[in-house]
């Protein structure tokens, strides 16, 4: 047998493999101070390493918190808006943790106690822990509105955390009600722990760019302990000094309130959520009407309204989503209003003033859509009259026709997950 000849045809093919495989994409980057060596792994994320580097040491520094603390490529492996999220991510956890250290020492000196600093910084996880479990069932019900609206529900938990702290800190002066001050604030503080910790995920979601969602939130994560440790110290600082005494602390408290909860409304803010709920969906229609263009995640994110996302659009039909199939229709009419919209999967009734949709049990983000624009279309054409015609909504269906295709590819293509429709405890129906 011919075993060179074997291994010769081996090492052919092995070359003929690599060559159709070609190189891998590489390339470098240089500025005045700065090379930096750039590729694609093989499971498709973006590598950067640096190469030479003749910048101050200042910058030096910088750069490597950013290469721990920020997920890896960035900023080119994540969406528009997170170094702001970031930053006053950062200096929420502070306050936080500073708040929450002046907190446990009040608790303690109100059940008698005179606690070093030191030791209302560990008996503050004891509590906090121990009511978790409790906040966890009152708010195992509300999941599905926190997928809804995730924003809002973020800040809520933090204005829950901060009233179980105010609570915590006013205990001295009502000794005698050390328990039920104790327990209501810590049960608050339980709430808002799951609250927020519910909400994390669509958050980060909302950043990912690359199907890099681990390391976006193994990275922020980093972040929030990091600052969390940061805010213990000024915590315990304060509680030496400032905050010794109750004035101090009645002073310092609500300032420290005050930075945690706008900093976490403007993280809100700065995040690009990417899923359709009934208000983005409507602001998404309204600039679609307007505009003939669609609007991205991050035009829409400062124009949420975060406190208020139920009110109705007028510029988007006045559509209202998730009402009981019995308030919104009487039972006689049903099968006639399916009938209007064969094969679809929602209902439509209502008058100029406001129309109901209600969708199907197994109805998506894409069927929303087509609802939500019949609707608008519907108002649009019978403006002269209070009530909605068939006619009228068999001409806006139409019209829905000819523009959903080249709609619902732009609203992919800007980013926007049409496979869900997230109505929160909305109604749904079966048939």
């Amino acid at each position: 047998m011919d075993f060179p000849f074997l291994e010769k045809l081996k090492i052919w093919k092995k070359k003929a493999e690599q060559e159709e495989e070609g190189p891998p994409l590489v390339w470098f980057e240089t500025s005045a101070t700065v090379s930096r060596r750039f590729q694609f792994e093989p499971n498709g994320q973006l590598s950067v390493t640096l190469v030479g580097d003749s910048r101050p040491l200042y910058h030096r520094i910088v750069d490597s918190f950013l290469n721990k603390f920020f997920p890896s490529g960035y900023p080119y492996s994540v969406n528009e808006g997170y170094l702001r999220y970031t930053q006053f991510r950062a200096l929420q956890h502070t306050a936080s943790a500073a708040l929450s250290v002046l907190s446990t020492q009040s608790l303690l000196f109100a059940a008698g106690l005179r606690p070093t600093p030191a030791q209302a910084t560990a008996v503050s996880w004891v509590l906090k822990d121990g009511m978790q479990h409790l906040g966890n069932i009152i708010c195992s019900k509300l999941g599905a509105r926190m997928d809804s609206e995730p924003k809002r529900w973020r800040i809520l938990a933090d204005v829950l955390y901060d009233l179980g702290t105010g609570l915590e800190v006013l205990s001295p002066l009502c000794p005698q009600f050390f328990l039920e001050m104790a327990g209501i604030g810590n049960l608050a503080k339980g709430m808002s722990i799951v609250a927020s910790r519910a909400t994390r995920l669509p958050i980060y979601s909302s950043f990912a760019k690359e199907g890099n969602l681990s390391d976006l939130f193994a990275r922020g994560e980093a972040i929030s302990t990091l600052f969390n440790v940061v805010g213990i110290g000024i915590g315990i600082q304060l509680a030496s000094t400032v905050c010794a005494s109750m004035q101090g602390k009645l002073v310092v408290g609500p300032l420290l309130s005050i930075i945690h909860i706008y900093s976490v409304s403007e993280e809100m803010r700065a995040t690009p959520v990417n899923t359709l709920n009934p208000q983005r969906t409507a602001m998404i229609v309204a600039d679609f009407l307007k505009a003939g263009s669609v609007s991205s995640p991050a035009d829409l994110r400062y124009r949420e309204d975060l406190l208020f996302p139920r009110r109705l659009i007028e510029d988007a039909g006045n559509v209202r989503v998730g009402r009981d199939l019995h308030k919104v229709i009487k039972p006689s009419r049903l099968l006639e209003s399916k009938q209007v919209f064969p094969g679809e999967k929602f209902i439509l009734n209502g008058d100029n003033r406001c129309i109901d949709m209600v969708l199907e049990q197994d109805a998506i983000g894409k069927d929303a859509l087509r609802g939500w624009l019949v609707a608008s279309y519907a108002v649009q054409i019978g403006k002269s009259s209070h009530e909605l015609s068939t006619s009228t909504l068999l001409q806006a269906y139409e019209k829905m026709n000819e523009v959903f295709p080249a709609f619902i590819k732009e609203l992919q293509c800007k980013g926007w997950h049409t496979d869900r429709f997230l109505d929160g405890s909305g109604c749904r129906f079966a048939l």
